[in-house]
């Protein structure tokens, strides 16, 4: 069980690593100091442009494709095509 725990965790800090790379070096800057400044609430401690700006950095990463693949991780099943 140690070592399946160990290889998700590698898996996933690659998987991260990945996404990361979809954002250029500015931009991840940009996306942690916006993170930073919200300090967990943007509504409250962004402004409209910074919360747009956060949203259009969040969606570069495809949040959805991270989900979907990270969950594929953890429970240890292989990409499977897609039925159309």
């Amino acid at each position: 069980m140690f070592w399946f725990r160990v290889l998700a965790v590698a898996q996933l800090a690659l998987l991260i690593r990945h996404h990361l790379g979809l954002l250029e070096a500015d931009e991840r800057r940009r996306l942690a100091s916006l993170v930073g400044e919200s300090k967990g609430r943007p509504r409250a401690n962004l402004s409209a442009n910074e919360r747009e700006e956060l949203l259009r950095l969040v969606n570069k990463l495809e949040p959805g494709r991270f989900g979907r693949d990270a969950f594929g991780h953890l429970r240890g099943s292989r990409k499977r095509p897609k039925v159309r």
